[in-house]
């Protein structure tokens, strides 16, 4: 009964973001084929489900008991040794419970507000539609300065004529002497549009400098068309699952192919691109799909690199994610939706200021930061509301990313 209580706690969004980190790579919440089975009706497949517990908590062992089953679905499935998992039996039927049922969570991360902000126009785009707009209003109101004072000429003649007035014939000018004249009867004026016209300038120089190194909306060709929609959106592999040094490293590490392989052994043949670019790794790996045998003139894939930091700038992704918590999204953007992986942030020195000045530290249940956020409620400038923030705990100091 307990061990109902605690697997009925966990809501159906946790189940799934169980489901994405530890079954996704290999498995479908439906009873559709990938690796292994469908989970769907798992449970009534089995015979007992404290069998299919422990099966799930360690394939091989499991297999080692005889259990007539288990070996008869490793024998089905190509011998392939599901990985030993790491959950409580609570996780593990709350688990069951939600592919029981389909898989009844959201099967993207990508919320409403990362939509929006991937599909608002930047800072910059607006900056340079108004530049534009001020220009081309500019242009509108000489060419009607320059009509206007042609009707202007045209009626004066007109009213000469009728009073019998004789008028000089203006001298014939060339066009620089007719704008340097115009110019020297209008000084306040040319006065106002030069000065609009520096400014515009300047501010042009102001962000041309500014986006030196800046490479937001990056997304070069590579070697092979990966589709990050198609492997972490559609089929929900885990970040972690290719990128595995992200929480336990400075650097979230490119996949090698033998990771690809984990799954690409047995998909041959891909939704979008047929085999063609899942031969490509075959060829890089020197591998035989028919014989499933590797040869010895291997060669490494030369993926382009898209998100890069100046070198005097330290970075490291476990800080961020082990610890902060801090979601693949919030830097990377809707990476799930993303056929070709692009730069989604600007990843400049203000951007990462302005995170560490909103981003509040969740210190529950973490004795290091317990003991920071004493300190900082029991500074005597602490003020009854401020928050407690990465830049309230030294997350602003140079050193601490320039070292």
């Amino acid at each position: 009964m307990a061990l109902f209580l605690q697997s009925s706690a966990i809501e159906a969004q946790d189940a799934a973001k169980l489901f994405k980190a530890n079954c996704a790579s290999c498995h479908k919440p439906t009873d559709q084929k990938l690796i292994g089975p469908g989970l769907k009706g798992v449970r009534s497949r089995w015979p007992d489900e404290a069998k299919l517990i422990s099966w799930i908590k360690n394939s091989t062992a499991f297999l080692a008991t005889g259990d007539a089953y288990a070996n008869k679905l490793f024998e089905q499935y190509g011998k392939s040794v599901m990985p030993a998992q790491n959950l409580s039996d609570a996780e593990i039927i709350a688990l069951i419970d939600w592919t029981d049922k389909g898989g009844d969570a959201p099967a993207s991360t990508t919320t409403t507000d990362d939509k929006a902000l991937s599909t608002a126009p930047t800072a910059e785009t607006s900056s340079d539609t108004y530049a534009f707009i001020l220009l081309g209003v500019g242009i509108i109101l000489l060419v009607l300065v320059s009509v206007l004072g042609s009707v202007k000429g045209s009626l004066e003649s007109l009213v000469n004529e009728k009073k019998g007035l004789i008028v000089e014939p203006k001298p014939v000018r060339t066009p620089v002497e007719n704008f340097k004249h115009w110019a020297s009867g209008n000084k306040k004026l040319v006065a106002i549009i030069s000065l609009l016209l520096i400014v515009w300038v300047a501010k042009q120089g102001w962000d041309g400098l500014l986006g030196i190194g800046v490479f937001q909306g990056y997304a070069p060709e590579q070697p092979i068309k990966f589709s990050h929609k198609l492997h972490a959106g559609d089929n929900q592999i885990a970040c972690v699952y290719c990128h595995s040094g992200v929480e336990k490293s400075k650097h979230a590490n490119i996949p090698s192919a033998n990771v690809c392989m984990n799954c690409h052994m047995y998909i041959q043949e891909g939704p979008t691109y047929g085999k063609e670019e899942i031969g490509k790794i075959y060829a890089a790996l020197d591998y035989n799909p028919e014989t499933r045998t590797y040869g010895k003139n291997q060669k490494p894939i030369q993926w382009i690199r898209v998100h890069s930091l100046p070198d005097h700038a330290y970075f490291n992704h476990s800080q961020h994610v082990a610890v902060g918590k801090i979601e693949c999204t919030e830097c990377h953007g809707p990476i799930d939706s993303m056929e070709v992986v692009q730069q989604y942030s600007p990843l400049t020195m203000g951007w990462c200021i302005d995170c560490h000045r909103k981003t509040e530290v969740d210190y529950k249940d973490n004795k290091y930061y317990e003991e920071l956020h004493k300190k900082f409620v029991n500074d005597p400038s602490y003020k009854k509301g401020d928050k407690f923030t990465i830049g309230s705990i030294g997350g602003l100091e140079c050193s601490k990313c320039h070292y």
